[in-house]
């Protein structure tokens, strides 16, 4: 009878760490980009324009503002769910179903290297978070 596998191999570990080490330089190069915006240092501002056009294009510029605002907190947050996901591949607890305890499926770690819950799990009546 075969052993239940408890947990990745350190090759396995290797190839997700390559995976999430090539997201977060991704996602980091985002969020510098969003940030740029959020900051308008390409002088795209309504300083120049006329009164009765500011109005309304400061109203659509704050709006656009809030909006990158929020791009760039999620942007944060997908950032340091991958800085944890690498935490998690260096003390070997990486793809542990933090619910069931079982190994979460390889295809599911590739699509979403820092899911910490397995499908099953994630969509359980009864799931708090």
């Amino acid at each position: 009878m075969s052993e239940l596998k408890v947990r990745y191999s350190d090759e396995e570990l290797e190839e997700f760490r390559v995976l999430i080490e090539n997201k977060l330089e991704r996602s980091r190069k985002e969020l510098s980009l969003l940030k740029e915006a959020f900051a308008h240092r390409d002088g795209n501002t309504t300083d120049d324009t006329s009164p009765t056009f500011k109005l309304m294009e400061d109203g659509a510029e704050v709006s656009s503002k809030e909006e990158i605002g929020q791009l760039a907190a999620r942007q944060q947050k997908f950032i340091a769910n991958l800085e944890n996901a690498l935490i998690r591949i260096q003390n070997k607890s990486y793809g542990i179903c933090r619910s069931t305890g079982q190994l979460i499926p390889k295809e599911r770690l590739r699509a979403v290297p820092h899911a910490t819950l397995s499908i099953e799990a994630k969509n359980a009546p009864n799931r708090r978070d």
